[in-house]
């Protein structure tokens, strides 16, 4: 028995090579289909028309005159070579098997008109009349702006392959001005051009998908960052009233007289699950700040340090006026409650200082319907006023830190610029009952 040839198969790298030029691609977008405007979109369709409403009557002409060839036949040969260029629009790899079977066809039609012989009267070039030329370096250009490498690097190929040969049949025929050389050179310069427009749209939208990415990432990163510190500010207002739990709970049988033992294990177990919460909170504490080490360690500010804050604000040249109701300081507020409405007033007084510079701002709490109002208004800055700013992008993670807040606390939080051009910042924070937080106060 024999064995089969292993080797490969006679013509497996011309077959290999010409490939793609019988796979044409599965994406029959049309060219600019992602143009904004509606007339950019139709841009390549106005081109394709206008094409073939001057070089079809001109290759009719060509062809009857130059190359002797029949009306009828002249301009079914110019159709072929024309109308296929509105179908390059969306399909570039059939309408160059259209467009360039019918320049073979045409080249080998003029051949066969002179009986072997160049016919009477044949001056034009060979094998490329004018008007095909053009056609096809339109044709080329559409196909570099759509197809792979490969499949370009074959077309070119094939192109220079029928030029030559063309070129040679005309020679032995008596054909002169032989123009294979300047169609060859003339489509590859195309298909280069046409594929470093094509390579570089791609990577100008790689790069728009990978910035979109970055900036997604960069606020979801944003918004984790305003968590943990939430989280840390958090721990340290939780932490104090589970160690008062747990001291109370500790030391009720020796302060209270005459207490029932079985309370007193309940006291006992209670101090002890306080102890082991605030363990377990260090411990996850402890995570957060494992990669932070400038994690805040001072007591955390509240609304009774609001004049300070005014204060500094005023030292850096914004005139700014506070406003508390007696409600909001009198009344011990929730340590939540306390804390972030703190920070939502730092926050936006921090926004007037770098992007109103010079901006009056007024600062008001109140309290109404068992929740705290906390309003931060800021006038139109000064004429001329450049934001400290401007030139650079912000991350917007004052009023991610806000929002995280009011959500945290079930509030509200209103944002946005004022007719007058001004900025205000109005925040709905729930207290509960302040009886509540009085008795929870030890």
């Amino acid at each position: 028995m024999t064995k089969p040839p292993t080797g490969p198969a006679p013509g497996g790298p011309v077959r290999a090579l010409l490939a793609p030029l019988t796979r044409p691609s599965a994406d029959h977008t049309p060219l600019l289909a992602q143009a904004p405007r509606r007339w950019i979109r139709l841009l390549p369709y106005v081109l394709a028309a206008a094409a073939i409403a001057a070089l079809l009557p001109t290759g009719i002409l060509v062809l009857v005159h130059d190359y002797g060839v029949d009306a009828g036949l002249a301009a079914a040969l110019a159709v072929t070579q024309t109308v296929p260029l509105l179908l390059a629009v969306t399909r570039p790899l059939p309408a160059w098997w259209m467009i360039g079977g019918g320049a073979l066809l045409t080249s080998l039609l003029v051949l066969a008109t002179g009986d072997g012989a160049a016919p009477d009267g044949v001056d034009g070039p060979w094998p490329w009349p004018p008007p095909g030329l053009v056609g096809y370096l339109l044709l080329m250009l559409t196909l570099a702006l759509r197809e792979s490498r490969r499949t370009l690097v074959a077309v070119w190929l094939v192109t220079t392959a029928a030029s030559l040969a063309l070129s040679v049949l005309g020679v032995t025929s008596g054909f002169g001005g032989d123009d294979s050389l300047l169609s060859t050179a003339l489509s590859g310069a195309v298909l280069v051009l046409g594929g470093a427009l094509r390579e570089r749209a791609e990577a100008r939208r790689l790069l728009a998908e990978q910035e979109h990415i970055s900036e997604a990432e960069r606020e979801r990163r944003t918004l984790l960052e305003e968590r943990a510190r939430i989280a840390r500010e958090l721990h340290d207002v939780v932490a104090h009233h589970m160690s008062v739990i747990a001291v109370q709970a500790a030391s009720a049988p020796y302060r209270i007289t005459g207490v029932p033992a079985e309370a007193a294990e309940e006291f006992t177990a209670i101090a002890g699950t306080a102890r082991e919460s605030l363990a377990e909170m260090r411990r996850l504490l402890g995570v957060l700040r494992s990669e932070d080490s400038g994690a805040e360690t001072a007591p955390q500010p509240g609304v009774g340090q609001l004049a300070q804050l005014v204060d500094t604000v005023r030292r850096a040249g914004v005139h700014a006026e506070l406003t508390l109701a007696p409600e909001a300081v009198d009344e011990p507020l929730p340590p939540a409650v306390d804390l972030s409405a703190y920070r939502i007033v730092q926050e936006a007084l921090a926004n007037v200082v770098r992007h109103a510079p010079g901006a009056a701002a007024w600062v008001s709490l109140a309290v109404a319907d068992g929740s705290l109002l906390v309003t931060v208004v800021n006038a139109a800055p000064p004429e001329r006023a450049e934001s400290l700013e401007a030139s650079v992008e912000g991350t917007g993670q004052g009023l991610v830190g806000m929002r995280e807040r009011v959500r945290l606390l079930d509030g509200r939080l209103d944002t946005g610029p004022l007719p007058d051009g001004g900025f205000t910042v109005a925040a709905v924070l729930p207290l509960g009952t302040l009886s509540d937080t009085r008795s929870d106060a030890p």
